[in-house]
């Protein structure tokens, strides 16, 4: 089962994305606590997505695609902003963000955490961050 989201960039609209996933992955074997934790992981890179990338400018846009098979759910994000490479990111030292009280920049240390494989690309225009989630039968 396939499905597609345009989502405008304006971090109101998060709330569709949340919504959609959430219909989405209601088809699948997770159990509640671990479609939570996936939805917040894209959540999280969509955001990033909106916030850095585009500048909260609400005329451009990135699609989310997710592909639910019997064994996997792929969570597909495109967009046309200034490219950030997921796969590059350097974990902050998690005693370092404690000592300086620095709010943010966990995000993706827990997208990593929580997917089971991340794939990006980028051809200079369209960046592609893919995120995968194995599904375990109940």
């Amino acid at each position: 089962m396939s499905s597609k989201l345009k989502l405008y960039c304006n971090t109101n609209h998060l709330v569709y994305l949340r919504e959609f996933l959430d219909q989405t992955l209601q088809s699948t074997p997770m159990c509640e606590i671990d479609q939570h934790q996936v939805i917040l992981a894209v959540e999280e890179v969509c955001a990033n997505l909106i916030i850095h990338s585009h500048s909260c400018n609400p005329s451009s846009f990135i699609e989310i695609m997710t592909e639910i098979s019997k064994d996997q759910a792929i969570f597909e994000i495109n967009d046309f902003g200034q490219g950030f490479n997921i796969l590059e990111y350097q974990e902050p030292e998690l005693s370092h963000v404690i000592k300086s009280k620095r709010k943010g920049g966990l995000g993706i240390m827990l997208v990593k955490k929580i997917m089971d494989k991340i794939e990006f690309e980028s051809n200079g225009t369209k960046n592609t961050c893919r995120l995968f989630k194995n599904l375990k039968s109940k």
